[in-house]
């Protein structure tokens, strides 16, 4: 008689995928913030004064994307920055943390389905690139068992218990 396989390992490899993408928007966040010399110079940081959305919006957008002109007109607005760089906290820290994935995912989703309108069209594939990828992942992650996660303890505190978006 043949076992049943167990899959408790697919649920770890879920949950380190679910830290790694939380270390991708986390990371965002710090360099962007304190211009750790990567994607953001020290000089161009957020704590100098920097605005974190300005470089991509004034240079990243596709300027073939229908919407360009929109992407662009955000430049430099210090709530889109705000908005931006708490998406980027936010969704990083739940990520990691494995609570609020509903919302991280809600919230991520719209960011990256608005990065990804930024770059239309697409230059190496017609529909889909890592923008949309990671998004799906969100839902995934958001969807699947909690492994290597505070959702027990998350699960218990009253807050959560009257809103189920936080599950």
């Amino acid at each position: 008689m043949a076992t049943k396989p167990k899959y408790e390992s697919a649920w770890v490899a879920l949950a380190v995928t679910r830290i790694a993408v939380g270390w991708v928007f986390l990371w965002a966040f710090l360099d962007k913030t304190f211009g750790l010399g990567f994607a953001t110079k020290p000089d161009s940081s957020w704590v100098m004064g920097g605005s974190p959305t300005s470089g991509f919006l004034k240079f990243g957008v596709n300027p073939e994307s229908p919407f360009a002109s929109f992407f662009n007109g955000l430049a430099g607005s210090a709530l889109v920055d705000w908005l931006f760089m708490a998406g980027l906290l936010g969704i990083g820290v739940a990520l990691i943390l494995g609570i609020g994935l509903r919302v991280a995912a809600i919230t991520g989703t719209i960011l990256l389905v608005m990065m990804w309108a930024a770059m239309l069209p697409l230059e190496n594939n017609p529909v889909v690139d890592d923008h949309l990828v990671y998004a799906l992942v969100l839902w995934v992650v958001a969807l699947g068992r909690r492994e290597l996660s505070l959702t027990d303890w998350w699960l218990k505190q009253k807050f959560v218990k009257k809103n189920p978006i936080l599950w």
